[in-house]
């Protein structure tokens, strides 16, 4: 690599290996803190109570649009019913022809009037039990959202433990990385996205720590027989060894 090294560069780059690892550790405790499952599986509640809901939403919607439809009509009547009181009791009133025609024209508007408020009272008894599920429902949905924040809360607070964790990890990884060559720390570099993180391992007996694997007895006696300072690498997963 150009640089003479020496074994205990190879120590500290299992150091800085080692606070990498931490420090890896730490993102995926904070990406996957169990209070994001939680949400989501609370989120997802939500979404299948709305969605039951939507049917019942829309039928009372529907009768509301109706009621109003037939009380704008009861409203009209009302007003033609004062209107021809008003013409039959009236001074102007001077045939009894069209007192007779008046007074048959109000009776048959009363008459209306009498099936529309019952048709408005029917139309209100199928919304209140419609009413009192959708309110049912929106209440446990608004009691789920405030568990939501609760979580929120929670994930927070623990999300600010884990950064903090994390800076102090990140503030030790500087020396480290300043006590190893330059060339070696960009071997390590190069191969720790490549092997999920891990760029170097020990070799303890013949097997590598990185992945594990025994290695075959030829092939430790050859890498044993490899001068101290040499970089030597696993032949099954890629890993520089520190013997």
């Amino acid at each position: 690599m150009g640089e003479d090294l020496s074994m205990s560069d190879l120590e500290n780059l299992l150091e800085l290996q080692a606070n990498d690892t931490a420090s890896d550790q730490l993102r995926h405790r904070r990406a996957n803190l169990p209070e994001r499952a939680e949400i989501l599986r609370l989120e997802s509640s939500i979404a299948d109570r709305r969605s039951a809901i939507e049917d019942p939403a829309e039928q009372r919607a529907a009768l509301v649009r109706d009621q109003r439809r037939l009380e704008d009509e009861i409203g009209s009547i009302s007003d033609r019913i004062t209107s021809v009181d008003a013409q039959l009791y009236g001074s102007s009133m001077t045939s009894p022809k069209e007192a007779q025609a008046l007074q048959a024209d109000l009776e048959s508007l009363r008459r209306r009037l009498a099936t529309l408020e019952d048709e408005v009272l029917e139309l209100m008894e199928q919304v209140e039990p419609l009413d009192a599920l959708l309110a049912t429902e929106e209440s446990a949905i608004a009691e789920v959202e405030d568990e939501i924040a609760r979580v929120r809360v929670t994930l927070g607070e623990h999300e600010i433990e884990l950064d903090a964790e994390a800076a102090a990890v990140a503030a030790a990884r500087a020396p480290l990385a300043a006590g190893i060559p330059d060339a070696l720390l960009a071997e390590y570099e190069r191969l720790r996205p490549l092997h999920g993180g891990v760029a170097v391992a020990r070799l303890s007996g013949p097997t590598c720590l990185g992945c594990h694997i025994s290695l075959a007895a030829a092939e430790v006696d050859r890498l044993r027989r490899e001068p101290a300072d040499a970089i030597v690498h696993c032949p099954d997963c890629g890993c520089l060894l520190v013997r």
